[in-house]
């Protein structure tokens, strides 16, 4: 029995627009809810939301018994943790902060068992090959990993036709926020600088083959960078859909009752 399909990396592949919700509240529940919603991918975020190993593993259960696709960025790109990672049951993985195509090889490495990879060989204990009931995983699961490389900022942007030239990576992400943050635009991710950094990228990622991928809720980039051929789209975040919802309903609540 072979590793099971991923359907968010084909789907990516052939260029089929994905879209996603960023979960940062870290809870099964809101998962739960957020893998129902229509939605086709979710991001668990490790980096910026309070999620660990645990809350992680209990987010893809739930996600798993959906038809949204789970993502998982975890905080950061070393080999530890992208083998902890994948051996919890992720099949795609999106790491921040790629900033070299020396940086892409090591991690493509992390995600490869021996010899052609430096995955640690855990299989039969681990919740990815069904606790070794998928029999064949050890030789099937690479072919179904999904690699993703997040660019957010200057140096990434300079390398990123270096990035771009390495086989085996399915796509790269751009980070509007940081990117804003490292262009001197700090929290003006919308400024026409940034908007054209962007755009520019994604010309680039979509030229070379890959899948592009990108978080903004600004509604008119997100047309754009889909006219340009992005395939994967993040349009909301949980947190910030229920900061602004929560505090909508209290106001319309004091403006009736008080």
């Amino acid at each position: 029995m072979p590793a099971p399909r991923n359907p968010f990396k084909h789907a990516i592949a052939e260029g089929k627009l994905q879209l996603g919700c960023w979960l940062g509240l870290a809870d099964p529940y809101i998962a739960e809810i957020s893998a129902g919603a229509g939605f086709d991918w979710l991001l668990i975020d490790g980096e910026h939301a309070p999620n660990d190993l645990r809350s992680i593993v209990a987010q893809l259960q739930v996600i798993a018994a959906r038809d949204a696709q789970a993502v998982v960025r975890p905080p950061i790109g070393e080999t530890w943790v992208i083998k902890q990672m994948l051996d919890a049951g992720a099949q795609s993985l999106l790491i921040p902060m790629v900033e070299s195509a020396a940086q892409v090889r090591d991690l493509l490495a992390a995600v490869t068992y021996p010899p052609h990879g430096v995955r640690g060989v855990g299989a039969a204990l681990v919740r990815a090959s069904d606790f070794s009931g998928i029999t064949d995983y050890l030789t099937t699961a690479r072919d179904e990993i999904c690699l993703l490389a997040q660019v957010e900022n200057r140096k990434g942007m300079a390398a990123l036709d270096e990035i771009l030239a390495v086989d085996g990576l399915d796509g790269v992400f751009i980070g509007p926020s940081d990117l804003a943050a490292d262009m001197g635009f700090i929290g003006q991710a919308g400024a026409p600088e940034v908007r054209r950094a962007v755009l520019n990228a994604m010309e680039r990622i979509v030229a070379a083959g890959k899948a592009g991928g990108i978080l903004t809720l600004d509604t008119e980039l997100q047309k754009a960078c889909r006219d340009i051929g992005a395939s994967f789209i993040a349009t909301e975040i949980d947190v910030t859909l229920f900061a602004r919802n929560m505090r909508a309903a209290a106001s319309r609540a004091r403006q009736s009752l008080t």
